[in-house]
């Protein structure tokens, strides 16, 4: 609940600490005296404009500091604080601070850690509700229905909403299988037409080095063939080195005898021979070894310059060619089997629809039990506030598939008719302000069990009734404080005023040309002074002070 406001320069308030506790409290005074202004600055550090036109004449600054107590934490305000990387211990306040330059610009502060304006807006649905004449959020809003009927009805979401979470996982599988095979049967043509292509030349790993080296290979021999063939016309005939030689060696053998010397020619000669015969033994080898089939040559080029031609149309390497033609095996085998797979991922989404279904009508049906008890409930709230011909209606339809999730299928309204034998209608659309505030109390008052933020502000919500009906609305003012914990009345009624666990008066004051806005804590007998003054008006009388203490000892 909120404990502490405290505010510095902010338009007619110079300096300003209010406590707050448990229970009903009234804010009064009169019209003028600067009631917006508390709201204004309490907006202010719920997220509000940071308007420059709040900062008190001849200021620099503004401020407002606002500080809340919880008996535990609710769920969305640890979570984003969490969310914030703003830790809170146990027990400790959450203190919230705004500043506003007067030359423009603001600063925010959570237990003096620096936050957004953005973070203060979302913690400030779960710290304060606010409901007045004009109140276009909360209860009014039709965006809020659904949620606050689930909290009434105590609706299992988690359940359904793990139903959806399924549901939508089955549906983007479907959905992304279904591209998958619509994509490859668009290509399946084509991947035909390749796949031919590839297995028509069949590419092996390694096969380019190996192409590559037995052209390079057989272009060499043939180069060398050439020259062997010159050497061939040398070596064979009967003037060939080789047949010189031989009839030399003979020609010598004859007179080698003859002297010393030429038997040692005779015998480097007989070397020569051999030597010779040797070399030509070799080049005939040499030639037979580089004999090729020139038919194996253009093939082998063929064959390379096809695979190169193929990788490049690919943009690949020749190396993964192979590889390509595995891959490609195996989309048009997933195509085949694409079907197979569709219909059990159809299946699989259809079940989970189904249990979705399930689940949202189980929702559906709590919903519906709840709305009847709903509208009971605020039903008996309606006369006692001086709107005795007006009904309320709990509508809840059936929202277009595409709007569905994980709350279900359900769209929820409250609804009210003003007059006998009136059309339902949206709160906001046929109801006056008075009436508005009047029906928002009772809608309150009927979830009020339930919960809801940490303070309750209604601003106002007598404005236009008195006698009865002014009595009827603090009663139940008093009951909601006394069920949600704290709750905050702007009142002009005596009667709800008398029904304040705690009063704070709002007056102001001029001197010369400073006015100033201030708020005092009423003690019992200040508190007497202050409902007689709106019973009677600018002067008190005795008669005004005894109705007073008769509506005080009334309460």
């Amino acid at each position: 609940m909120l404990t502490r406001l405290s505010i510095r320069n902010i338009v007619l308030i110079e300096a300003l600490d209010l406590d707050f506790g448990r229970g009903l409290g009234v804010l009064t005074g009169e019209t003028g005296a600067g009631k917006s202004i508390l709201l204004d600055a309490l907006g202010l550090v719920l997220g509000g404009r940071a308007e420059t036109a709040l900062v008190r004449a001849g200021e620099a600054k503004a401020s407002v500091t606002a500080s809340f107590e919880f008996a535990a934490l609710p769920a969305p305000i640890a979570e984003a604080l969490d969310d914030a990387d703003i830790e809170l211990e146990p027990g400790e306040p959450l203190i919230i601070r705004r500043q506003v330059k007067a030359d423009g610009g603001s600063k925010a502060f959570i237990n003096d850690q620096p936050t957004s304006a953005g973070l203060l807006r979302s913690l400030g649905a779960s710290l304060v509700e606010l409901h007045g004449q004009h109140d276009d959020r909360g209860l009014v809003n039709p965006r809020g229905h659904r949620a606050l009927l689930d909290r009434y009805a105590g609706t299992d979401l988690t359940g359904l909403a793990r139903h959806w979470t399924s549901w939508a996982k089955a549906e983007a599988q479907l959905a992304e299988a279904r591209g998958e095979v619509e994509q490859a049967k668009a290509d399946q043509d084509l991947l035909i037409a390749h796949l031919a292509e590839l297995t028509a030349l069949e590419p092996q790993a390694g096969e380019e080095v190996r192409l590559a080296a037995a052209r390079t290979d057989m272009q060499k021999a043939e180069k060398l063939s050439g020259e062997l063939e010159e050497l061939r016309h040398i070596w064979e005939g009967s003037e060939s080195p080789l047949a010189s030689l031989r009839v030399a060696a003979r020609k010598l053998d004859r007179i080698a005898g003859e002297h010393a010397m030429l038997t040692e020619a005779l015998a480097a000669l007989d070397r020569a021979v051999i030597e010779a015969g040797e070399a030509e033994e070799k080049l005939e080898a040499a030639a037979q070894a580089l004999v090729h089939d020139p038919a194996a040559l253009d093939d082998a080029e063929t064959r390379l310059f096809e695979l190169r031609a193929l990788a490049r149309k690919h943009r690949c390497e020749v190396d993964h060619l192979p590889e390509l033609m595995r891959d490609m095996r195996s989309q048009l085998d997933a195509i085949e089997g694409g079907e197979a797979q569709l219909d059990a991922l159809e299946a699989a989404a259809k079940e989970a629809r189904t249990a979705y279904l399930k689940s949202a009508q189980k929702a559906h049906d709590t919903r519906v039990k709840a709305a009847k008890k709903l509208d009971k409930a605020v039903a008996a709230e309606l006369a006692p506030l001086k709107l005795d011909a007006a009904r309320f209606l709990t509508s809840i339809g059936t929202l277009p598939e595409d709007k569905w999730g994980a709350h279900g299928m359900d769209a929820c309204e409250f609804l009210i008719s003003t007059n006998p034998g009136a059309d339902f209608a949206p709160l906001n659309k046929i109801a006056s302000g008075g009436e508005l505030s009047r029906f928002i109390l009772a809608l309150k008052v009927a979830l009020a069990e339930k919960g809801g933020a940490a303070t309750i502000i209604f601003d106002e919500i007598d404005r236009g009734v008195g006698g009865a009906v002014a009595s009827a609305i603090g009663e139940r003012l008093a009951r909601l404080a006394a069920d949600e914990g704290q709750l905050l009345a702007v009142t002009h009624s005596p009667q709800v005023a008398a029904r304040g666990a705690t009063h704070y008066m709002i007056a102001k004051a001029s001197s010369g040309t400073v006015t100033k806005t201030s708020v005092a804590l009423l003690d019992d007998s200040e508190r007497q002074e202050e409902i007689a003054r709106m019973l009677s008006g600018a002067e008190v009388t005795p008669e005004a002070r005894a109705q007073a203490d008769r509506l005080l000892e009334g309460v």
